[in-house]
């Protein structure tokens, strides 16, 4: 009898004991996909696990108690919670390493002319993905840099809304616009460049501002954009991103890629954007919007080698159709009198290559070519323009001891003609055959663990302006891995091609002269910048980056638009120029699905001539940029709201009877947008842009002068100011607000 009641009391206390053990499980993910092979450890306890396919872990059997679990992965920092378990609990405990992922040790080139982590980089670089653009969806990269801190897309015509891409304040003409590392965009077309890169096929965009010239030649002063495209290997199998607006504007973006043998992959990118509805909102029979026809193709070629050894090659064409201007208008009035329009045929082409040489050592022969075609009409004036750019570069890696050594050679040849005065008279030497050899080298010296020293030099030979130097230094302190600390000083410059599809010197009734033989820019510059991050063991991040920046011009060429009201005088200034300021990027993430980034810059641009000091036409003092993520994630619903703000910015008026402000106001551009990811490899968009709905005619008799009279045939009539027709007054883009809806298909 007492044998069966021992019995029995152990078997009671053996169900007891399994009934009030307790259980530890969830899933580790990171930007909403499952996360396998995550190591979870119970502190305190010798008990480890890793997550499954599907991102899924589970401790079983455990007394209660307060337990402390550690997640940790290949490329996240580690995330820690606490939580006290009751008797029998089974408890749920989810990890979102989003917030944690080492972003910041990115693979950049941009900075260096070599890959480097973008922590180790001592010349500091900003890389922006998909990802961030996708938060306000555009029809083109040139658009979606207005989301960008220190980066503004400048309208510069009213009616054909073309413009230039500026950098803490610096026009189009200092900015260098890259794919790949290949400087196939000049002044000629970066805003027709960025606006045909197809985004399926962009990996992510990196961006150094202030000078580069030391590595990368004439127009890399203000700073540099490289779009850096997809491996074909790493892309998807096909993808499309299609979406509209309310204005009728349809964007289509489509992605494929196949094997061409079996060392070959070759990936496929296509980009239309269609827009043919006119509005005219402000009622001065002139298209608001410049209707666009434009179709994009870009393919990229990879080739597998022995021992890895790199080849790609790559190709792009851009065709380009768009007009504005009177309601009325159609083609059979382009280039006549009768009725005003702005019309603007572009036509490019491209091909980029990248190529490793069969030798012990890495050299790389980089090269590139393209030709741009433009024909337009500005009413009765036309810009013929044809340019063409090849470029070829050599570059040998060698690392010896503690020096990582880069040189280089480089030849570039530019062909620019058009039918202005920017290549007659004095300046027809520059519709020749332009030829720019140089040579580089380049020395990142490790002095410490902590400490980095980087020396430039470069010297070219232009066939026009003869020789130029440019030197280069940086130095990089990683005060620790959350703390650092960069100097960057140089020199840049930039050869005379004032290009004037400056849309102020081809309509209205501005004459355009150049007084004296144009002599090449050079600029001096130093930036100072600070880099922190901040983590907490709940997944929170908070980091902030600071820089000061100072450039100080000779010969700066600028286009005197004050002086005589019915001319645009371009001349070096007698003189100088200065371009200073400070911004700031601050990145916090919450665990609870919020995100929040937000960017300043406050900046001082202007020239000094005779004692006088003149702020920059068109160049605002502070700027800021917002985005703000949300996921719902029991919804699988993301929402993000973006915007920018611009503080007043000098006008160009006619004279000092123009009834138009002199300044712009302070104005401000949001959106805001819905996201579902619910669908097997579908994600649906949409949301309004523009919800101020601010344009730039507010606060203004009118925005176009002499609207009713376009080719001044009737001065006298209807004219109480004394005008004459000009549609240069713009600084911001002049739609409505709108709805847009799209979705994403992404086939793997």
């Amino acid at each position: 009898m007492r044998i069966i009641l021992t019995f029995s009391v152990f078997i009671y206390c053996s169900f007891a004991a399994v009934a009030q053990s307790g259980s530890i499980s969830g899933q580790v993910s990171s930007e909403g996909k499952p996360l396998p092979a995550v190591n979870l450890i119970l502190q305190g306890t010798s008990l480890t696990v890793k997550t499954d396919s599907t991102g899924n872990y589970v401790f079983s059997k455990l007394a209660s108690g307060t337990y402390k679990v550690q997640a940790s992965a290949v490329g996240f920092r580690k995330m820690l919670k606490s939580l006290v378990l009751k008797e029998g609990e089974q408890v749920q405990l989810n990890f979102d390493l989003s917030n944690l992922q080492q972003d910041l040790n990115e693979v950049v080139v941009t900075g260096t002319l070599k890959e480097v982590k973008r922590l180790e980089s001592p010349v500091p670089v900003e890389v922006y993905t998909p990802a961030f653009f996708r938060k306000n969806p555009t029809p083109s990269i040139f658009e979606a840099l207005q989301n960008v801190n220190g980066v503004r897309p400048q309208l510069n015509c009213n009616i054909c809304n073309t413009g230039d891409i500026h950098i803490n304040g610096l026009e189009g003409p200092y900015t260098m616009i890259l794919i790949d590392g290949m400087p196939i965009v000049s002044s000629l077309s970066s805003v027709y460049g960025l606006s045909g890169i197809p985004n399926s096929l962009v990996e992510q965009i990196e961006i150094v501002k202030g000078p580069a010239s030391s590595l990368y030649g004439s127009e890399a002063v203000g700073g540099l954009i490289n779009i850096i495209t997809k491996k074909p290997q790493n892309a998807a199998l096909f993808s499309a991103d299609i979406f509209a607006t309310s204005y009728q504007e349809l964007n289509t973006d489509l992605g494929f890629k196949f094997k061409a043998g079996k060392n070959i992959d070759v990936l496929t990118g296509l980009n239309y954007f269609k827009y043919g509805n006119p509005v005219d909102h402000n009622h001065d029979n002139f298209t608001d919007v410049t209707l666009q026809d434009r179709i994009s193709v870009f393919q990229k070629w990879n080739f597998k080698r022995k021992q890895d050894r790199i080849f790609t090659l790559g190709g792009r064409y851009v065709y380009e159709d768009r007009w504005g201007g009177e309601m009325q208008w159609n083609k059979s009035y382009r280039g006549g009198d009768q009725v005003y329009g702005e019309s603007i045929y572009t036509n490019r082409w491209e091909v980029i290559g990248n190529y490793q040489l069969p030798v012990a050592e890495k050299l790389f022969l980089a090269f590139s070519y393209n030709e741009h075609n433009q024909d337009s009409r500005y009413g009765t004036t036309s810009y013929i323009a044809e340019q063409k750019i090849g470029f070829a570069q050599l570059t040998w890696d060698k690392q010896i001891g503690k020096h990582d050594l880069l040189f280089g050679a480089a030849m570039r040849y530019t062909y620019y003609g058009d039918n202005t005065p920017a290549t007659t008279g004095m300046n027809q030497d520059l519709k020749k055959n332009t030829w720019l050899p140089g040579i580089f080298v380049q020395d990142e010296l490790t002095l410490a663990p902590k400490h980095k020293l980087l020396a430039g030099f470069r010297y070219d030979y232009n066939s026009v302006h003869g020789n130029i130097f440019t030197p280069r230094f940086a130095y990089k302190w990683s005060i620790n891995e959350n703390n650092i600390l960069r100097l960057n000083a140089g020199t840049g410059f930039r050869v005379v091609n004032i290009f004037t599809e400056d849309h102020a010197a081809l309509t209205g009734a501005r004459e355009v002269k150049v007084t004296h033989e144009l002599k090449p820019e050079k600029t001096y510059n130093i930036n100072l910048n600070f880099l922190k991050k901040m983590y907490a063991e709940n997944g929170t991040f908070f980091g902030i980056e600071t820089s000061a920046f100072y450039t100080y011009f000779n010969n700066r060429i600028i286009g005197d638009f004050d002086s005589n009201p019915d001319e645009i005088v371009y001349d070096n200034l007698d003189g100088y120029a200065v371009s200073k300021g400070f911004s700031a990027n601050m990145d916090l993430s919450l665990h609870n699905g919020l995100k929040i980034i937000f960017g300043g810059t406050y900046q001082d641009v202007a020239t000094y001539e005779h004692g006088v000091k003149k702020q920059q036409i068109l160049t605002e003092k502070f700027s800021g940029n917002w985005a703000v993520s949300y996921k719902i994630r029991p919804l699988k619903l993301s929402v993000d709201y973006t915007g920018n703000i611009y503080s007043p910015m000098r006008l160009p008026l006619l004279s000092d009877s123009d009834p138009r402000k002199e300044y712009s106001p302070t104005w401000s551009i949001q959106n805001i947008q819905l996201s579902f990811a619910g669908f097997k490899n579908i994600e649906v968009y949409g949301g309004i842009k523009n919800l101020l709905n601010w344009t730039p005619n507010r606060g203004n008799p009118f925005i176009i002068a002499r609207a009713n009279d376009p080719f001044d045939k009737h001065p006298e009539v209807d004219n109480p100011y004394n005008l004459t027709f000009d549609p240069t007054y713009v600084y911001g883009p002049n739609q409505n607000i709108r709805g847009f809806l799209g979705f994403r298909l992404t086939i793997k």
